[in-house]
């Protein structure tokens, strides 16, 4: 049984998780420099980028000549 191709390539992904990390530390220091509330952009970011990994992942463990609904 094959895997299918996620919808991203190997660089992509890796790039995928290292803007999902940056993100994603880069919100704390935000709240904790910022008195605004600028720093939920940085949240939306890295949850719109883990939804994308997310689904890469599920595309990715799919059987390779499954079909999508």
């Amino acid at each position: 049984m094959h895997q299918g191709s996620g919808i991203l390539s190997t660089r992509q992904r890796r790039l995928a998780w290292l803007g999902f990390l940056l993100a994603a530390l880069q919100a704390p220091v935000s709240a904790w420099l910022v008195t605004d509330h600028s720093w939920l952009f940085s949240l939306c970011v890295a949850l719109m980028v883990a939804t994308v990994i997310i689904a890469d992942d599920a595309a990715r463990r799919r059987p390779a000549n499954a079909t999508g609904d």
